[in-house]
């Protein structure tokens, strides 16, 4: 019972930090607007580790680089959490390093996959019930690059039912249930 509270609470604290550091990464990335409520909150939660990390890690080409880092120490942090304070999973010598950081890329791919989802599902509600909304700017920045090349192939039925939102969510998903499992075993036979 309590081991399920601890890891409860290390999902939300590690989970609400790891994905609004990817967010911010993403957001700056497809140029979307932080001049709405989600922008700034994203910003207000992540400034006070990023803004000194791009001393050590600057921009590059236009990336923010520091952001990015942030988020893969976020979720290394958070592997490793669960390793230190529920004791499972592998040992921190020798091949046991390997594996935490490269399960910690893994598990940033799922992140990633997650926040596609969130962002096309949340976007395409709100196109419904108030497309003119504070974060709809923001939304359609953040799945528009995703669902370009969708509507290319599958132009909207009737012209009005836009089923790319669908197709990106069912791609997103097989890449959760296919290859990402993949990678996960062959790390555990790599290294395990």
């Amino acid at each position: 019972m309590w081991e399920q509270a601890l890891k409860y609470l290390l999902d939300v604290v590690f989970g609400l930090f790891t994905y609004a550091f990817l967010l911010r990464f993403v957001m700056q990335v497809l140029r979307a607007p932080f001049r709405n409520p989600l922008g700034q909150a994203v910003m207000a939660l992540t400034d006070w580790f990023v803004k000194p990390l791009r001393r050590i890690v600057p921009g590059w080409k236009g990336i923010d680089w520091a952001s990015l880092l942030a988020t893969y120490l976020f979720q290394l942090l958070w592997l490793l959490s669960y390793y230190l304070l529920l004791g499972r999973g592998f040992a921190l010598l020798g091949p046991g390093v390997l594996l935490l950081l490269t399960a910690a890329l893994v598990a940033l791919l799922k992140a990633a996959l997650w926040l596609l989802i969130i962002v096309v599902l949340v976007h395409a509600v709100l196109s419904w019930v108030a497309p003119d909304g504070p974060i709809s700017g923001l939304l359609n920045a953040l799945s528009f690059p995703f669902l370009r090349p969708i509507r290319r192939i599958v132009p909207p039925l009737g012209g009005t039912l836009d089923l790319s939102p669908l197709i990106v969510i069912v791609l997103a998903q097989l890449a959760l249930m296919i290859p990402v499992p993949w990678l996960e075993t062959m790390l555990t036979r790599l290294f395990i």
